[in-house]
């Protein structure tokens, strides 16, 4: 068993401040900035001319109907697609000239529609995986448990528990992953993602299989990583959660940006009442 001894490890607090201060570094421009963005799979236009940016330390949702093309965008960014035209630039880096295993060490992290985990691995290691970005020693040290190694696995461990710190799942550090709820599953999906130091996090529909209370839970905890100092690009169908806690809305259908703005004008644009929200609504 790993004990958990919040004395030990400078809280959340901490954690938070020095993300914060990271994030300080890029306030004067977008984190994140898509130019004219387009994919297309075997003639199918997934993405057509996508385009806007990201501002340090909001939250910037991305809907639309099942296949209007957020995953799609999302693995576009995360460089698991390459765009077919188009510019993104993330922290001032041409995120097109880097490889997929790459984008995470710029600060690129990445969260997914279904929880992947190993299910007799416990919650602490689970997390520590997220890390794997800021890993240097090779497979020799490890395999020597040479000094090095293990000052890199303790730094490890150390990040691991910062981040299941800020997101409250102290209580289940220890537990083996398959017996966890769904909702703490994907809490611990959230903490694995934070490991890795991120400045600007994708988020892909984390409301997904939760009920109204859990949803609940999750927004309140993605505005407390917002206010550690964390960007985040969320794309979500639960309407209620989008508009309680994004700053910014994009809407896209069949590929194409219909709309951008506060939650409130786009919930009273006529092309998105259309489009997706309904007509009734």
């Amino acid at each position: 068993m790993v004990p958990i001894d919040s004395q030990n490890r400078g809280g959340h607090t901490a954690f938070g401040q020095e993300l914060a201060n990271q994030a300080a570094v890029v306030k004067m421009k977008p984190v994140l900035t898509l130019k004219e963005v387009s994919k297309s799979f075997d003639g199918l236009q997934a993405l057509n001319w996508v385009s806007f940016d990201i501002q340090n330390g909001k939250i910037k949702a991305l809907i639309g109907p099942n296949g209007a093309g957020k995953s799609t965008l999302l693995n576009v960014i995360s460089r698991f697609y390459r765009p077919d035209s188009g510019q993104i630039e993330f922290l001032e880096h041409n995120l097109l000239s880097y490889p997929s295993h790459k984008v995470a060490e710029l600060g690129l992290g990445r969260t997914f529609q279904m929880v992947q985990f190993s299910g007799s691995m416990s919650v602490i290691k689970s997390i520590m995986v997220g890390a794997h970005c800021l890993t240097k020693k090779g497979i020799v040290a490890g395999s020597l448990k040479l000094p090095s190694e293990r000052r890199e696995e303790k730094e490890i461990r150390e990040m691991a528990y910062q981040a299941i710190e800020l997101i409250g799942i102290q209580p289940i550090a220890n537990r083996p992953m398959n017996s966890l709820t769904y909702a703490d599953q994907k809490r611990v999906e959230l903490a694995r993602a934070l490991t890795g130091k991120p400045k600007l996090l994708l988020i892909d529909e984390p409301a997904g299989g939760l009920n109204p209370l859990e949803a609940d839970e999750l927004g309140s905890l993605l505005l407390k990583i917002k206010e550690s100092g964390i960007t985040i690009l969320l794309v979500e169908h639960n309407m209620p959660l989008v508009m309680n806690i994004a700053d910014e809305v994009v809407v896209l259908n069949y590929g194409n940006k219909i709309a951008e703005g506060t939650p409130a004008e786009i919930a009273a644009d006529p092309g998105v009442i259309e489009a997706y929200l309904g007509k009734e609504r």
